[in-house]
């Protein structure tokens, strides 16, 4: 029988870290470092910039220089310079304290040779004389310094220029710093473990609108055409009906997606099944941009007559024309992520962007018992680094070289534009300093609008991943999260507007629009990031962007299920208590019901204001109750904990399935990808009933402070208004003319929108 692990070992930990986000690294009143949501880390700086007028050592009268940095047990080397005397290497190195047992700095300038590096010079320095700086001081200058030879005596020639100083993680020169606690890394390999931020690509909908042609020109004149266009942009090809005609309309949209700087071009063929009838190509930065919903006038373009024969010259006289209108759609966002989980709903275009309304900053401070990913020397290990995506700004921590409990202290921010978005931070193994695959080891997703403002939560997160063999926890993850406010009222306007930008509504795009160019846009961000160095890999990128989470299992199709029963369980346990009254179960509770039925009947005015009231003073009830942490993945909630061995073989088989009869193979497909439809439904289902439990369950504090002043406030209009009045006005919203209505949905729909549901706390 399968074991499971107890409950306890997946919950969230409240942490105390030495953070001046808490009030304990501070100096009198004034905080030390601009990094206060992590724990202060020591390093002594040492800056070799260059050095002149070495002496020469080689029989050829030159030297091929490089300088060794020895603090303790840990030597930095730079690269070296063949036959040159002034050579310049404008290299940092960073030394931790608590890793070193030495008093003084020594840097030394060696010769490069094939037996055995000659000594040239070098500089001492004592750690107890080294200056501290606190940023924003400006950087130390460098200094020349005299080269002492083995006995300390000053050489006649040679000068090295160095800076040297103390500071903490928060020095602009730490990211791009060699680091004592990555040693065993060589020279190349320095590159893939740095942290670094990145931006994913500006996306853009490309919308091409193929209206008709014009005198097409086919060879086989005896039989009707049957004339299709296709239209490539990068990877992207979609393809118009057929239409059998010399003179073919089709008025379709094709929908791409197309990433800033716009480096493809669009291709436009016109084919008559084998036969290509024509081509245009086009450069996207000639095609008109699109902010609002009004329509971009078409034109006719002059198609190119393609050649029949590889390398035969283009006739230079146009054959036929095609009509067409192209824009790129600014108006709306373009989701590069599941929509339950999204970090950004700004439209692409930046002059439909408004202001933030606060700022985000997460301190990543350090994880403990990460499994080992790889084997090393015999034993097991791991090279640990966080990767943090919210909106288009991606950031990596740097990789801490073979370690189970790894220790970053990095801190990053955001700017917020809503505060119903979703922060995802993950843990990768870093695989390619051995050439292999980065592993991932877990991922937590932190919803904004869940946390208080200017609060710091400090939380422990289990990093929870599902393999074959059951739900295992792979580590947890320290950090520090705080959500501070510019502009309270705004945020608060924010739950009051729709979620999507408002082409979105205006000229939606069907569910398959969106899972096709969904795809497309997580291929693009892939490579673009993939590209950037040191390269954010595709499988950390898929990864944290959920690549293949809709796909049908049972295991989700169970938890989807337990959700809708449990906001069920509402209105059964109203159902239950009613029955209880209807059979006088207890009889002084049924008297009291009939004596409010009666006066309520008697005055009918009171049936609202009593039903506000009574909302009003459960969430107020409630409010003791809610969360005091970041809702976390939820291994209960999503069946993790007691799901069986043929479901997880299931749920891991590929896609198409394995198995070995092809009728089987088909029929499993058509199940699985059913199945995965009817769960979708399922989970947005369960997420508007749970959208309707987060009213008054204080999960969103503004959201539920807004409706319950609005509870209050409508329990006395109401209170103060005739009943009948009311209805009226009810009546005749309900029933209002078509002019009188907005294209965009109404502000209840746009508040309940932005609810949060548990769909965030899914595995």
């Amino acid at each position: 029988m399968q074991r499971f692990p107890p409950p306890e070992e997946f919950a969230l930990k409240q942490t105390t870290p030495k953070i001046a986000g808490s009030g304990v690294i501070t100096s009198g009143d004034k905080v030390i470092s601009a990094y206060d949501l992590v724990e202060q880390m020591e390093y002594f700086y040492v800056r070799v910039v260059k050095a002149k007028e070495l002496p020469a050592k080689d029989v050829t009268g030159t030297c091929d220089p490089y300088v060794e940095v020895k603090l303790g047990n840990y030597k930095g080397v730079t690269k070296h310079f063949e036959k040159k005397s002034n050579p310049e290497w404008n290299l940092v190195f960073a030394f931790a304290p608590d890793q070193l047992q030495a008093s003084h700095v020594e840097v030394v300038v060696k010769d490069k040779d094939v037996m055995l590096d000659d000594f040239i010079g070098k500089v001492s320095f004592d750690l107890i004389d080294i200056p501290r700086r606190v940023p924003p001081d400006s950087p130390l200058a460098p200094q020349w310094y005299k080269l002492e030879d083995k006995k300390g005596e000053k050489l006649k020639k040679g000068e090295i220029m160095l800076a040297l100083w103390k500071g903490t993680q928060a020095d602009e020169a730490f990211s791009d710093a060699w680091h004592s606690d990555a040693a065993a890394v060589g020279s190349e390999g320095v590159s893939k473990i740095r942290g670094k931020v990145y931006l994913s690509p500006r996306l853009w909908y490309l919308r091409v609108n193929i209206i008709q042609c014009q005198d097409l020109l086919p060879s086989d004149k005896s039989r009707p055409p049957e004339v299709s266009v296709k239209v490539i942009l990068g990877n992207q090809a979609l393809k118009t009906r057929v239409s059998k005609s010399v003179n073919p309309s089709w008025n379709e949209d094709l929908v791409f997606v197309a990433a800033e700087p716009f480096e493809e071009p669009l291709v436009i063929t016109v084919e008559n099944k084998d036969e290509i009838l024509g081509r245009l190509v086009m450069l996207l930065n000639t095609v008109p941009r699109r902010l609002d919903n009004k329509p971009v006038p078409p034109k006719w373009h002059n198609l190119e007559k393609h050649p029949l024969v590889e390398g035969q010259k283009k006739e230079t006289k146009f054959s036929s024309k095609i009509h067409l209108r192209i824009c790129l759609d600014g108006g709306y966002h373009v989701l590069d992520e599941s929509t339950y989980y999204s970090s950004d709903y700004r439209p692409s275009s930046k002059l439909l962007w408004k202001s933030s309304i606060g700022i985000l900053e997460l301190g990543i401070i350090s994880a403990v018992g990460l499994s080992p990913m790889k084997s090393k020397e015999g034993r097991g290990t791991t090279d640990a680094y966080c990767v943090a995506k919210y909106g288009p700004k991606w950031v990596r921590t740097r990789t801490i070289i073979d370690s189970v409990a790894p220790k970053w202290n990095e801190q990053y921010t955001w700017e917020v534009y809503d505060p119903c978005t979703v922060i995802t931070i993950g843990v990768f193994d870093n695989g390619h300093l051995q050439g292999g695959k980065d592993s991932s080891i877990g991922k937590v997703r932190i919803r904004l609008s869940t946390l208080e403002t200017e609060r710091v939560y400090t939380h422990s997160y289990p990093l929870i991943v599902l393999k074959p063999s059951g739900v295992k926890k792979m580590g947890e993850v320290q950090l520090a999260v705080r959500f501070s406010c510019t502009s309270y009222l705004n945020m608060l306007q924010k739950y009051t507007l729709p979620l999507l930008p408002k082409m979105h509504y205006v000229h939606p795009l069907s569910v398959i629009q969106l899972d096709h160019l969904r795809f497309h846009a997580i291929q693009i961000v892939s490579l673009r990031l993939g590209r950037a160095e040191p390269p954010l890999k595709k499988e950390t990128v898929e990864y944290m962007l959920d690549v293949g989470s809709h796909m049908w299992s049972v295991r989700k199709a169970k938890a989807n299920f337990v959700r809708i029963m449990s906001v069920m369980n509402g209105f059964i346990a109203v159902a239950k208590w009613f029955d209880q009254i209807c059979h006088w179960k207890n009889p002084l509770t049924t008297i009291l019901i009939h004596i409010l039925f009666v006066i309520l009947i008697l005055y009918p005015e009171l049936i609202f204001p009593t039903l506000f009231l009574y909302l009003f003073i459960i969430g107020i009830w409630n409010y003791r109750w809610k969360p005091r942490h970041p809702p976390h993945m939820d291994v209960r909630l999503s069946q993790a904990d007691a799901v069986g061995p043929d479901e997880l073989d299931e749920e891991f088989d590929t896609f198409p399935t394995t198995k070995p009869t092809d009728i089987v193979r088909r029929r499993y497909d058509r199940l699985r990808s059913i199945g995965g439809r009817i769960q979708t439904v399922i989970g947005d289902l369960a997420a508007q009933g749970e959208r309707f439990q987060s009213l008054l369950s204080w999960r969103d504090p503004r959201a539920s402070a807004l409706f319950v002043t609005f509870c209050m406030f409508a329990a006395v209009i109401l209170y103060v208004t005739p009943f009948q009045i009311v209805i009226l006005v009810l009546g005749f919203y309900l029933l209002r003319h078509p002019k009188l209505r907005s294209k965009v949905p109404p502000i209840s729909t746009n508040f309940f929108k932005r609810l949060p549901a548990k769909s965030d706390l899914m595995l």
